[in-house]
């Protein structure tokens, strides 16, 4: 049995708000609703329309829930954020505060890194693209404060210089860390006086 329209409108009500209306889908469902005050059957308008009976039925109850209101399309709400305001603030504090190199084996972060770490304190899982977006609307914390995780190749030289004396002396040593990105062709170089895991580990 069809779903009788309210009795409060009337087709010329509906013809008024269709011409004020701004919505294109809103002022076409006034008028085919109006066609049916008119008198006209359902099948007749929904053919002419081009539509299915179910979606005049959905029209008809969406102009007697809520009025011509009812019939503007609404965007559909978006996928809920992963990270919550809580989750953002406890991440901003962890890439501020860094890792502790004795225990994480790393002076600084990456975002593989950090995606664990959020399993970890609220079993969230982010992916690393999703968690670079976050932290770049966070303020730029992925810079400079967060390693990406790419592929790098990486290699050390040693360079040493004997100073000129009258006898032997030990040498001074100079440490450099070089990495090659392939990705985009860059390269990076260290000049340190000491190798070791820290020092590895710098960006």
């Amino acid at each position: 049995m069809a779903i009788p329209l309210r009795a409060d409108f009337d087709a010329s009500r509906l013809r008024a708000a269709a011409r004020e209306s701004k919505d294109a889908g809103q002022t076409r469902r006034l008028l085919t609703l109006a066609a049916i005050y008119d008198g006209a059957t359902r099948t007749e308008v929904a053919e002419i329309d081009g539509v299915t009976l179910q979606i005049i039925r959905d029209w008809v109850l969406r102009l007697n829930a809520r009025g011509p209101e009812g019939l503007i399309d609404r965007k559909a709400p978006g996928a809920k954020p992963r990270l919550t305001s809580s989750h953002r603030a406890a991440l901003a504090a962890a890439v501020e505060d860094g890792p502790m190199p004795a225990v994480h084996g790393v002076v600084r972060r990456r975002i593989v890194d950090l995606c664990q770490w959020l399993w970890d304190q609220f079993q969230v899982s982010v992916s690393e693209p999703t968690l670079s977006r976050e932290l770049r609307a966070m303020g730029g914390l992925a810079q400079g404060s967060v390693r990406r995780s790419r592929m790098e190749w990486q290699d050390e030289g040693r360079r040493g210089t004997r100073p000129s004396a009258p006898r032997d002396q030990q040498t001074a040593s100079t440490y450099i860390f070089g990495a090659i990105c392939p990705e985009n062709g860059t390269v990076a170089c260290l000049v340190l006086p000491w190798r070791n895991t820290e020092a590895i580990n710098l960006p």
